[in-house]
């Protein structure tokens, strides 16, 4: 009997994580999270995707859900704005002691260090273009892999969230927290 837990109108597996997809600004250049969501609902993954000013509200409602007693893993990816706007939601969830179990950013631009109660972080971007490596907070022992995508003509700022490399990196990367 597997247990269940409810997120928003949801009902969610306990041992599958809650993921969010935050779209950057105007959500039209960030089509390619709504092929992602796709590709790991049909793996039995829930998946929410939003607008980067959603981040605020889903903050809230985590905080409200971890005092109710749910405790599915945290995966967050953003990308452009949205990008930025999961790495002010992780530095939100730490002042609740809530931990990010992963954490993906998509060509972030004038990022924040990733906080210390973030587990894993990956971050994709492009050198010289658009976004940088991250760097992390005082009090960070997680892992941060910063991925240069520069080299993949394929790959611009408004196509990166649309890469399948990129996709299928991100979805082995929540399938393995799916399957712990």
């Amino acid at each position: 009997m597997a247990i269940v837990l409810l997120w928003g109108s949801c009902a969610l597996a306990a041992e599958h994580p809650r993921v969010l997809l935050l779209r950057g600004w105007f959500g039209v250049f960030s089509t390619g999270l709504d092929a992602l969501a796709d590709e790991l609902k049909a793996k039995g993954i829930h998946v929410d995707v939003a607008g980067h000013l959603y981040w605020e509200t889903a903050v809230e409602d985590i905080v409200r859900e971890r005092a109710a007693g749910k405790v599915a893993p945290i995966v967050l990816v953003g990308h452009s704005q949205g990008a930025n706007n999961v790495i002010d939601m992780a530095r939100e969830l730490a002042k609740h002691n809530i931990q990010v179990d992963l954490l993906v950013t998509l060509a972030p631009f004038l990022q924040e260090p990733v906080p210390a109660n973030v587990l894993r972080a990956m971050n994709f971007y492009q050198s010289p273009g658009w976004g940088a490596p991250l760097t992390t907070a005082e009090g960070f022992h997680g892992k941060l892999l910063n991925i240069d995508v520069s080299g993949d003509w394929t790959i611009t700022h408004i196509s990166i969230d649309k890469s399948e490399k990129i996709h299928a990196k991100i979805a082995q990367e929540v399938l393995a927290l799916a399957h712990r």
